[in-house]
């Protein structure tokens, strides 16, 4: 894998692309904390700005992610990134420190087209039998950041201040697209072709609806992922607060409780590997579902420092469990040629009631308090577990015909 020029080349990319996301989120984290007393509703609208483009842009960034030559489309992603960061780093300057949070959602936004366009060049780049390596040598480094981001964010705002936090990020992000306009070879031909017949983002997504609607079991998967997304949500910004509220430690202690989570996730997929082909995927993903909803009331609760560990590793040993068995599924009940499109309209229902539960965590908090609102999204990730009921009874050779 790694003597693929392809390979090589976006994994540095993406290397770099992951240390710049990492200091520039979690240093606004801590700052915008810090000027605004730890209010719960400017870290619920951080929590907006960075997963909102999820939820507008993932059906969109796909589709011009075809058309667009991806090689282009990346470099200039990562310079405008780049460039967002930059213009917000000289609105601080002038007093204006809440342009952190119109700069975080730019660069996000940026992001939901340079994924699918890297999709795109390993599709063509990549051989089919090595794809699957690929994938989860990606997925690798990607748990690892979700270790030693937080802690790397950190230390940076606190030795040097959000103005060389930014400043670094804004180097990191240049530095991912020097990369790739150096390193990736130019797009081809091929990347330039257009389709004879192409129909529109609109028909696309009414067609994708249709399709969902007609089979129950996607409508099920499409209920399971809007309560899930809810209570994710809900609880996701709310998580600085655990430290400060529960625990009695200073707001960098979350970077302690994302890293157990992180840890966790990295074993549970290595586990998840080993049994994937034994358990049906309906199964995997309900112990997702509740292993989500007791360690997200037991983290509301629990006011000792082991305990609360305890449960973010345990939440996180069971997060992969979630993303794969959900992606199994809608292989599984999906035909080949409704497979993009389905996921096309059931990911954006997550991302955009997760959108939805973090605009309404901090005022919920505020409202009641941190247990109340944790507690909300337990109960949200058991509905989820309890609406997968129909699919856990389906036999075995159901689900094979589904697939056929």
């Amino acid at each position: 894998m790694f003597t693929n020029r392809y390979v090589n080349a976006i994994l540095l990319s993406r290397v770099l692309l992951q240390l710049g996301i990492w200091i520039r989120n979690f240093a606004i984290l801590l700052y915008v904390m810090d000027m605004t007393n730890n209010d719960a509703r400017f870290v619920s609208l951080i929590s907006v700005a960075e997963f909102g483009p999820i939820f507008l842009f993932a059906v969109i960034g796909g589709t011009f992610a075809d058309r667009w030559r991806p090689k282009r489309t990346m470099v200039w992603c990562d310079v405008l990134s780049a460039a967002s960061v930059l213009l917000v780093l000289l609105a601080m300057q002038g007093g204006a420190w809440y342009a952190v949070l119109l700069g975080t959602f730019v660069s996000a936004s940026l992001s939901q087209f340079s994924q699918p366009s890297a999709m795109k060049i390993f599709k063509t780049h990549v051989p089919p039998e090595r794809l699957q390596g690929v994938m989860a040598l990606f997925q690798t480094m990607a748990g690892i950041f979700t270790v030693a981001g937080p802690a790397i964010g950190t230390v940076v705002y606190q030795r040097y201040g959000i103005e060389a936090a930014l400043a670094t990020a804004t180097a990191l992000f240049f530095a991912s697209g020097l990369v790739l306009a150096l390193r990736l070879p130019r797009d081809g031909a091929a990347a330039n072709a257009r389709q004879a017949v192409r129909s529109s983002i609109r028909q696309e997504l009414v067609a994708g609806l249709r399709y969902v609607r007609s089979r129950r079991a996607l409508t099920i998967l499409v209920a399971v992922f809007a309560a899930s997304g809810f209570a994710a949500g809900l609880t996701q910004p709310l998580m600085a607060f655990v430290p400060i509220d529960n625990l009695g430690q200073d707001k960098t202690f979350l970077q302690w409780l994302l890293m157990a989570n992180g840890l966790a996730m990295l074993v549970g997929g290595a586990a998840l590997m080993t049994i994937a082909k034994k358990v049906p995927p309906q199964r995997l993903l309900a112990f997702g579902l509740a292993s989500g909803a007791l360690c997200t009331v037991g983290t509301g609760f629990s006011v000792s420092v082991g305990l609360t560990l305890a449960f973010q590793a345990l939440a996180g040993f069971g997060a992969p469990f979630i993303h794969a068995s959900v992606q199994t599924l809608l292989m599984r009940h999906a035909e080949a040629a409704f497979v993009g499109r389905v996921s096309g309209v059931v990911s954006p229902v997550f991302s955009g009631m997760m959108v939805v539960g973090m605009g309404v965590a901090g005022p919920l908090k505020t409202a009641t308090s941190l247990p109340t609102a944790f507690a909300a999204g337990g109960a949200l990730f058991f509905v989820g577990a309890a609406l997968l009921l129909p699919l856990l009874r389906t036999p075995r050779g159901a689900s094979a015909s589904a697939q056929g």
